[in-house]
């Protein structure tokens, strides 16, 4: 078997048959559709108790499993795949924190098309985060498939008692075992999550985390069919896919990818950022947390599915950000529509449209905007649990107050966070104030990180750069696919100056912007959503069967190709001819 000395510890192996598969974990389709799968001992769940919730949460976090989604009947499917997993921690040299690595292999591998998909989590997910698109496509085709959480995670680590997570998913104390993180602070309080706390500015490994996972792939092949190894690049084509954070993860593999180990690359929707085109996440996120709420307000948005209280009326925590941009001296109008009407000018000024606007009323709803802005604060300055930029720290709750979790609380999170809190029994404290708008005060120095020039703003910065993406091989087949519609990672700020970007360095990469998607499928079950737009993952399956057909069956791969004209769905449920495919 070939060296994987970056693995840390054991490679933990488990074997998924007869009721318990590597795809669904036995639930089947209505299982993961259904509630959450229990546990017999709430406090103590047992390993393989955790990896079917956590699944089963990755699942529903990201596909919509809804009665009028179309999953299952339109496209996709979940049937059962047995076979092996195998699992590790896997470090980055010089990194403070490991990544997770788990490798599935299905009984069904096909021998005479050996394929690897290697994929990463999106947001901040846990490590099977990705399994809705890579697991749902690659493992029934007879795919081996490699994830990494790249460096986020639900390992909480709860100061309270001293313990995070181990290998297997359940709770550890520090010292016992190798936890999946740990903080270099052994004294502290409150909840320390990886991607937040770990020093290390995970984001800029990403395409490394990414890479690595495919050399873990590659020798977990060699373990589990020994007489046929060794698999490698060369006699197994490795296809790399993500979403999101994770599509922005393949792309920056590939253009890190001086060995060729890739052999094609479908991202969709991805966080990229290409320096001196675009803008950074980090940009438009902490713009969007004091903008958005007041330029909703505009009277274009009335109908906009969340971007008006149950009532039909201005949220009034919206309203207040008007009054205080006002008092700012950011807004000159007096009246409550004239200054939504001059936020929302401002936002279209710097690139947001309309309809990125309208669907990015559900992520300033949920306050995603200010959610994601501590967490990637902390990221980028490298901070700790304690020192978190703002004045924010996280914490378990107790009733709404801050307190210490109980034991079945504690061990859910694994299986059921999505990696930056709020949620699950963790809440984001601090950063408000007792203001009639209290969130404003640090999302104004939060923006500062941005537009400012002091040593925190540019140690920021200097992180930001480290993003950057790198040039792919010009031979790579790559395929970049992003909702028109995405009001968290809008395509004039992420793919679209990517692609540019890559096209006038000579290379030729397929992207389509696809209309009436946007960022979260998982949302589309919403009252109010769903109809005004289509899911992502059908059209990332379809790319992933044309690069399937071209490295296996000698499909020209084209230079260029139209973008599928889809239709709305509408009040009722998803048909095939919507999508346009």
């Amino acid at each position: 078997m070939q060296g994987i000395e970056f693995v840390e510890g054991e490679v933990r192996a488990t074997t998924h048959r007869d009721g318990d598969d590597l795809l669904s974990a036995g639930l089947g389709l209505a299982g993961l559709q259904g509630p959450l799968s229990p546990f017999a001992d709430p406090g103590h769940p047992t390993a393989q108790a955790l990896r079917r919730r956590a699944i089963q949460t990755s699942w529903k976090g990201i596909a919509d499993l809804g009665p009028l989604g179309g999953f299952g009947s339109v496209y996709g499917a979940v049937p059962a795949v047995p076979g092996r997993e195998y699992q590790a921690f896997a470090r980055i040299p010089g990194a403070h924190a490991p990544h997770r690595v788990l490798a599935q292999v299905p009984d069904n591998f096909d021998q005479d098309h050996r394929c690897l998909v290697v994929t990463a989590s999106s947001g901040s997910r846990g490590i099977y985060g990705a399994i809705a698109l890579a697991g749902a496509w690659g493992l029934p085709r007879g795919c081996a498939v490699a994830y990494t959480d790249k460096g986020t995670g639900s390992g909480y680590f709860d100061y309270a008692d001293d313990s995070g997570v181990a290998l297997d998913g359940q709770r550890a104390t520090r010292g016992s075992t190798m936890l999946e993180f740990e903080p270099a602070t052994a004294q502290g309080a409150g909840i320390a999550i990886k991607h937040a706390h770990s020093r290390d500015n995970p984001e800029a490994d990403w395409g490394r985390h990414v890479l690595q996972a495919a050399q873990f792939g590659l020798a977990m092949l060699d373990r589990a069919f020994p007489e046929r190894a060794p698999f490698t690049p060369h006699n197994t084509r490795i296809i790399a896919t993500g979403l999101s954070n994770g599509g922005g993860a393949v792309l920056q593999a590939a253009g890190l990818d001086e060995q060729h180990m890739l052999a094609g690359v479908v991202a969709l929707e991805p966080n990229v950022h290409t320096p001196g085109h675009g803008r950074a996440l980090y940009d438009y996120m902490s713009e969007a947390a004091l903008w958005l709420p007041c330029a909703l307000l505009d009277e274009r948005f009335a109908s906009t599915a969340l971007a008006r209280d149950a009532h039909g009326a201005p949220h009034a925590a919206w309203v207040a950000r008007c009054t205080s941009l006002h008092a700012l001296g950011w807004l000159k109008a007096s009246t409550l529509d004239a200054q939504a009407r001059e936020a929302y000018e401002h936002l279209r000024s710097t690139g947001w449209t309309d309809q990125v606007m309208a669907t990015a009323a559900a992520s300033t709803a949920l306050d995603l905007w200010r959610v994601i802005g501590a967490a990637y604060a902390s990221a980028y300055l490298r901070r700790g649990a304690d020192d978190m930029p703002g004045g924010y720290r996280y914490a378990a709750l107790v009733g709404g107050e801050p307190g210490v979790a109980d034991a079945a609380t504690r061990a859910s999170w694994w299986a059921e966070a999505s990696g930056i809190p709020p949620g699950n029994g963790v809440g984001l404290l601090g950063g408000t104030d007792d203001s009639a708008d209290p969130a404003l005060r640090d999302l104004t120095s939060l923006r500062r990180l941005w537009t400012g020039d002091d040593a925190d703003a540019r140690a920021l910065h200097a992180s930001l750069q480290a993003l950057a993406a790198h040039l792919p091989r010009k031979e790579l087949p790559l395929w970049v696919l992003h909702g028109a519609d995405d009001g968290l990672l809008p395509t004039i700020f992420t793919s679209e100056p990517y692609v540019a970007w890559l096209r006038s360095e000579g290379r030729r990469p397929l992207y389509w912007k696809l209309p009436h998607a946007q960022h979260f499928d998982a949302f589309l079950a919403l009252p109010g959503f769903g109809d005004k737009h289509l899911p992502l993952l059908p059209y990332g399956y379809a790319a992933l069967d044309r690069l399937w057909a071209h490295l296996f069956q000698g499909e020209v791969w084209p230079a260029e190709l139209s973008t599928p004209a889809g239709t709305a769905r509408g009040a009722g449920a998803l048909q095939a001819g919507m999508l346009g495919l």
